[in-house]
């Protein structure tokens, strides 16, 4: 039991559109109060439908959504109360920021003298004073997409629901906008549910982040836990890059390992309790491989290798590394500082990775419908 009643909560929630095909299924979430909630995923895997179900604008086939303990499945949009944030902006072109802004105030009858304190406040926040008499087209991309989010903040929302806001910005100024929206979450304390399927962009911004595929939740947890400790080959797929190797699961509990196909072994973490014998696939992060000399004598397990190519990334250098055995090539990622006068291997150059047991991941390979 969590010490609070949560903001929004999700039971049993399952949702098609053609009697047959579940978009959604078996939905359990609970959303607490005052956090930032992503909700990742590739698409149709149910994230927007998901959030198009809390918003009103669908309803579950079956099961209840909860909003403070009370039912508001079948509550309309407008009476949900709630701020929306589209990909698309929807500002109206013929009204200023200003009348974009207080709309939400309008419709629901503030006094006009309220109305203008609350606008301005609205956009001091999102950095956009002095703008109210200007009209949306006359607006940079990303001074529209502020305008609605003050559209989605002034009328004091419990819940503030973002549908991949930021993805019609170019990257600089999409990363500028992350630091923004979390800093806002963080001064306003209002809880937010945003849908996104750039895993940076959840890692970047959430509290916790609920990863979705097939209309499941595979894994809801804070970030540090979904890249540390993925709960499955999806997934470790889908967040963070990762290194494969394929082979087949042996031994158990602290005695798992990989063999591959050669023989040669990689003891790691057996997440989904295989069984012995089972195929199975290890995933590492490529910053926690580490790299020798083909003369070194690593501490832990080690592939000998060939580097085949590097790509360099100004902070860091990546290694694609031919281990044999059939497999993908290897990642490697490579810190670079300034100080590094170590050369580094060529293209052709025989190496030793080190994969460290606690890091690597051993998973049932990801199922594919």
């Amino acid at each position: 039991m969590t010490h609070a009643e949560p903001l929004v909560r999700f039971s049993g929630v399952q949702k098609t559109y053609d009697g047959e095909q579940l978009v959604v299924r078996a939905l359990n979430l609970d959303i607490q109060r005052g956090e930032f909630l992503s909700l990742l995923g590739p698409s149709g895997s149910g994230k927007t439908t998901t959030l198009m179900m809390l918003a009103g604008f669908e309803s579950p086939t079956s099961g209840d959504i909860l909003l403070g303990g009370k039912q508001i499945t079948r509550t309309p949009p407008h009476k949900r109360n709630f701020g929306m944030v589209f990909q698309n902006y929807a500002l109206f072109p013929h009204l200023t920021v200003g009348e974009n802004v207080a709309y939400p105030l309008t419709v629901r009858k503030v006094p006009k003298a309220e109305q203008a304190d609350r606008v301005k406040k609205a956009l001091d926040m999102v950095r956009l004073s002095g703008m109210a008499d200007r009209l949306p087209a006359r607006l940079s991309g990303g001074q529209q997409q502020r305008v609605a989010l003050a559209r989605a903040l002034v009328f004091n929302p419990q819940l503030v629901l973002m549908d991949e806001p930021l993805g019609a910005l170019d990257k600089q100024l999409r990363e500028h906008m992350q630091i923004e929206l979390k800093e806002l979450h963080r001064q306003l304390g209002v809880t937010f549910v945003y849908v996104t399927h750039d895993q940076g962009e959840a890692l970047t911004m959430s509290d916790r982040v609920a990863v979705f595929n097939e209309g499941i939740i595979q894994q809801l947890a804070d970030v540090e836990s979904l890249y540390e400790t993925p709960s499955n080959r999806f997934v470790a797929g889908f967040v963070g890059d990762s290194t494969v190797l394929c082979g087949t699961l042996q031994g158990s509990g602290t005695a798992s390992r990989l063999v591959l196909p050669d023989g040669r072994e990689l003891p790691g973490v057996n997440v989904n309790q295989l069984a012995p014998g089972s195929t199975a696939e290890a995933c590492i992060r490529p910053e926690r491989i580490v790299l020798h000399g083909p003369t070194a004598t690593p501490q832990g397990a080690a592939l000998r290798a060939k580097v085949a190519g590097a790509i360099y990334y100004g902070d860091h250098l990546r290694l694609m590394c031919d281990v044999g055995a059939g497999q993908a090539p290897a990642t490697v990622k490579l810190p670079l500082t300034r100080a590094d006068a170590n050369p580094h291997p060529q293209p052709g150059e025989a190496v030793l990775l080190e994969f460290p047991a606690e890091s690597t991941r051993i998973y049932a390979p990801a199922t594919v419908h």
